[in-house]
């Protein structure tokens, strides 16, 4: 196996400075989670129905803990200001919120709006990765090293909202990341609400029975095919349900989701690995990962899911952790053919 690496080199972290001055954001880091937060910037001060300072005992990072919630660049659920704040608009169980969180000091100082508010506070710990345990993981090769001592800051985020993040994932089957933004974009806009407190135009999620109710034809103008609205309207018809899964075993969970015909491994693994903070659900069936994690650890641009599990076999109950710091290295295979098409079926 290339690029084997000896655990017993020291791995110790280092102190980042911004979440830019260790690589240029690619396609392939902000998959990893790679979100640019300001840092040193004095956060505002806004007047919060709910307000905690939560300080955890390890460095953190919030572009790396919480980017991977962000669904693009102009995700109306996700936002980041430049004085250092990651704002995030949910329906949560108890009813529509707005969170907002910063660093000061080392610590987490969050405020929150809405009738979700106290639930996004109580929380926050879990979001913010108190649950994940890294310090079992160990780096088995030179590149992943290299990265998990660049990346003190990484934890993985567990939300504890399943729909959240499993509709933008069954958006994304089958298409480019830009027509899945997109879809997810004009639908939050259109059917969401938005989002309590001085939230600057971000909007809460529809709940599960406005999804349910959208027209054929508006998923059609978003560029959504049957297929997925099919799904889609599956998974909210039994919502309730699908909820119940951020607290289950993430195999467990990825079970459940797997009974909705329209839901295969590849979109149980992207939910639960942010519903559940799934430390091991590998991502399988994935149109680029193989390839990426086959180039990074072994130099085979052609590797399939086969070859990509064999490969990370060694982090075993850490795989999705490993995969993280692989994309994140930025190492890539050389593009030799063109992109995936894009296409726009709300024109046809």
């Amino acid at each position: 196996m290339a690029g084997r690496f000896n655990p017993t080199t020291p791995t110790t972290p280092t102190t980042p400075t911004t979440a830019t001055t260790l690589t240029t954001a690619t396609r392939t880091t902000v998959r990893g989670g790679h979100t640019a937060v300001p840092t040193g910037a004095v956060p505002a001060q806004v007047s919060a129905s709910r307000t905690r300072r939560w300080a955890p005992p390890w460095p953190l990072d919030l572009g790396l803990v919480l980017g991977p919630l962000r669904r693009g660049p102009g995700d109306p659920a996700f936002r980041v200001t430049p004085d250092g704040s990651v704002w995030r608009a949910c329906r949560t169980p108890a009813g529509p919120g707005t969170l907002r969180v910063a660093l000061r000091d080392g610590a987490a100082e969050a405020e929150a709006w809405g009738a979700g508010a106290e639930w996004l506070l109580e929380a926050l710990p879990d979001l913010l990765g108190a649950q994940d345990d890294p310090d079992v993981f160990v780096p088995r090769h030179r590149l992943v090293a290299h990265t998990h001592r660049r990346r003190p800051g990484l934890r993985l985020t567990r939300t504890g909202l399943v729909l959240e993040s499993l509709i933008p994932s069954i958006l994304e089957q089958k298409v480019t990341v830009e027509e899945a933004y997109r879809a997810w974009r004009l639908l939050v806009r259109k059917y969401g609400e938005p989002a309590p407190g001085p939230a600057m135009r971000l909007y809460v999620t529809p709940e599960a029975r406005t999804w349910a109710l959208i027209p054929s034809w508006e998923w059609h103008r978003a560029g959504v095919d049957n297929k997925r609205a099919s799904t889609v309207l599956r998974a909210v018809r039994v919502a309730r349900r699908l909820e119940e899964a951020a607290a289950m075993e993430p195999e467990q969970a990825r079970a459940r989701l797997e009974l909705i015909p329209g839901i295969g491994p590849w979109t149980s693994a992207e939910t639960v690995q942010r519903s559940n903070g799934a430390q091991d659900a590998v991502t399988t069936g994935d149109l680029h990962l193989p390839r990426i994690v086959g180039y990074a650890l072994a130099g085979d641009r052609d590797a399939d899911d086969a070859a990509m599990l064999e490969l990370l076999a060694p982090y075993a109950g850490q795989r999705h952790r490993a995969a993280r710091f692989i994309l994140l290295s930025g190492r890539t295979p050389p593009r030799r053919t063109p992109k995936m098409p894009r296409t726009d079926i709300g024109k046809l």
